[in-house]
């Protein structure tokens, strides 16, 4: 079986996002990346019924090359993602926050300085019914300059350079938008200038587990 540890990957994780509650049923969908290749979530398909079998495996124009079911309906926006970024993965929710968000605001403003994360705040794309191109080409334009979008009464879609990074950064997204929701509920948030975003883009690319620095030897 062709890319078997990239299609444990997507198993693992979708099931790991229903868990988290990022989405409801079967809904949202995940792919990897695999050179010329991505490895996609099926459509319609129980995430406990999911095996790395029924995951398939697709050329970067949609064809199938080791695939029982069909993709997702969804693959245009993977595709677009792809197409236009060196993204690894991609990860689309229908959580609960971010969707309610896409619903009263134009964009996730900067509450906090994660945002960042997303290389400032994060679009809410126009609404068009899933699975078509309107919704694809929507979601491309709220995407640029970005790594994550909120579409409207829709859901997310996040990309990062591998799977953990992509699914980490949808979590990060729906807490952001919790955080976002329960501040406009009870007054007016104060928001972070956008210098402060770029300064906190700027630490994040040196963020992460480092040796610990030399400590000189005591005197004697």
């Amino acid at each position: 079986m062709m890319l078997r540890d990239e299609r444990r990957q997507i198993v693992d994780a979708c099931r790991k996002m229903r868990a988290d509650g990022l989405v409801v049923g079967t809904s949202g969908n995940i792919s990897v990346r695999a050179g010329d290749l991505v490895v996609v979530t099926p459509s319609g398909l129980d995430y406990d019924a999911m095996t790395p079998e029924s995951v398939g495996v697709h050329r970067l124009d949609g064809a199938p090359v080791e695939a029982r079911l069909a993709p997702t309906t969804e693959m245009a926006m993977h595709l677009a993602v792809y197409a236009r970024t060196d993204a690894g993965a991609v990860v689309h929710t229908h959580s609960t926050a971010a969707t309610a968000l896409s619903t009263v605001s134009d964009e996730l403003p900067p509450i906090h300085y994660l945002v960042a994360l997303f290389g400032g705040p994060v679009r809410v794309a126009s609404y068009a019914t899933y699975g078509t191109p309107d919704l694809a080409a929507n979601m491309a334009a709220a995407l640029a300059d970005r790594t994550a979008c909120i579409l409207g009464n829709h859901g997310t879609l996040v990309y990062g350079a591998d799977l953990a990074e992509a699914y980490a950064h949808a979590a990060y997204l729906e807490w952001l938008c919790e955080l976002y929701l329960r501040a406009t509920a009870v007054g007016t948030p104060r928001l972070l200038p956008l210098a402060e975003i770029d300064r906190v883009k700027a630490k994040l690319a040196g963020y992460g587990v480092h040796p610990a620095p030399d400590v000189p030897a005591p005197e004697a």
